[in-house]
């Protein structure tokens, strides 16, 4: 990872957060009431919320009886989990003690409904918000860990944060709770920071602390190799959520409701760095790659992802495959639209960095058509300046299977319809012609 590829704080607000988000986006991103309504109208899934208290008679006037054995109650403008009390269940009184109704928090203490009524109205006098400005306190539906991740995330409800610039996924992380964190999904706070794999939902790389870890504290479990359920739909929800929300560039919080599957908690205009470590990947080449393309629509989007920032997950295909040996000129195997494979000849090109494909091979695999065409770029060559398109591709090399980009060019003068650039070659040795 170069440091100057990576993105620091001062970067992050003057060249995305204040350039792309629009001053509603920002007011959006910071009450979480506002963002629910949106998300709403727009029909993205979230937490209900079952009550708002706007001022203190609010609070006296709700019947607390009525809430339900699990919620959170929440500041509508709070930062980094401050303010948040997780109820997970209802506590029954003694018959004929004549107790109120209680209830047990993720953190195993009791609350009242007394303490209740005082967290509520520290938190409409600003207690937890940005400058400490009054604030709205709501009562939100509790959403339980979903089963693939009761063996790593304490108590608490993980989230995944996922970063969306240009209605493309650029980088994620799955946030756990730990003891320390008190069940909360805050790295702040203690909680683990998980990398994961945008192409598969699969976590590569962790860290606590800021350091780099591969178990789980207290337990040993491996952080690396969790699949996330529902990926493709979690995905779907990020960018959907960038459309409506005004914001350009945002880091989109998603919990996974064990029934309900993914829905978004909230949206956060100036997301923290900390992702890049979690990755192991510098996020500012990635906003580049995709500022200036023009994305149709979500699954456009996601294509694009994919098919750019795919781990290659080099260091595991050369221990459990061995390093392959290839040779300059091989034939290859593409997969067309239809899922037929094509043997052809490929020039494997080191000098080269990206994977080239012919344009009238490309036609007749029906690799061409617009659901496949990533963007169009304009390219400067000895012919003057052109239009080139460049395509997801698929195709077998020595037996493995690679799934990369390609630029699409006339080859018909040049001995293969297919050049492999050294970007889609790790876990292969070129011996000497």
């Amino acid at each position: 990872m170069k440091l100057s590829n990576i993105l620091g704080l001062n970067a992050r607000t003057q060249l995305y957060s204040y350039k792309y988000n629009t001053k509603k986006g920002r007011r959006l991103a910071n009450s979480k009431i506002q963002t629910e309504r949106v998300l709403k109208a727009a029909g993205i899934a979230s937490p209900a919320i079952y009550k708002k208290f706007r001022n203190p008679p609010d609070v006296d006037r709700f019947n607390w009886e009525s809430l339900p054995d699990s919620f959170a109650l929440k500041p509508s403008r709070g930062m980094g989990g401050a303010g948040i009390i997780v109820v997970k269940k209802r506590v029954s009184p003694s018959t004929g003690s004549g107790q109120a109704a209680a209830w047990v928090t993720t953190q195993k203490t009791i609350v009242t409904i007394e303490d209740l009524k005082l967290h509520t109205l520290d938190i409409l006098e600003g207690a937890y918000s940005m400058g400490n400005v009054p604030d709205v306190a709501f009562i939100q539906e509790y959403v339980g860990r979903h089963k693939a991740f009761r063996k790593y995330a304490y108590r608490g409800t993980p989230d995944i944060r996922i970063i969306v610039f240009n209605k493309v996924p650029i980088m994620a992380m799955l946030r756990l709770p730990t003891k320390e964190s008190g069940g909360r999904a805050n790295l702040h706070q203690g909680a683990i920071g998980v990398g994961v794999d945008i192409a598969t939902g699969i976590t590569t790389k962790a860290i606590w602390h800021g350091m780099q870890i591969k178990l789980k504290p207290d337990t040993n479990r491996k952080l690396h190799g969790i699949k996330i359920p529902n990926w493709i739909k979690v995905l779907e929800t990020a960018v959907s959520a960038q459309i409506v929300s005004g914001l350009g560039y945002l880091g989109v919080d998603i919990v996974l409701h064990p029934e309900k599957g993914p829905m978004i908690l909230e949206l956060n205009a100036q997301p923290g760095l900390q992702i890049q470590l979690a990755n192991m990947a510098a996020i500012k080449k990635r906003l580049e790659k995709v500022e200036d393309l023009t994305v149709k629509d979500v699954e456009h989007g996601i294509t694009i992802a994919k098919a750019l920032f795919a781990g290659r997950f080099t260091d595991r295909v050369s221990a459990e495959e061995g390093i392959k040996t290839i040779g300059i000129w091989e034939t290859v195997k593409i997969i067309s639209a239809d899922g037929y494979k094509r043997e052809v000849r490929a020039k494997i090109d080191t000098g080269a960095w990206k994977t080239s494909i012919d344009k009238t091979l490309a036609e007749e695999l029906g690799l061409l058509k617009s659901s496949n065409i990533l963007w169009t770029k304009v390219v400067k060559s000895s012919l003057g300046k052109e239009s080139r398109r460049v395509i997801s591709l698929k195709f077998y090399l020595a037996g493995r299977k690679i799934t990369t980009i390609a630029n699409v060019a006339n080859r018909s003068s040049l001995r293969t319809p297919l050049l492999i650039g050294r970007r889609d070659l790790p876990g292969f040795l070129l011996k000497a012609e």
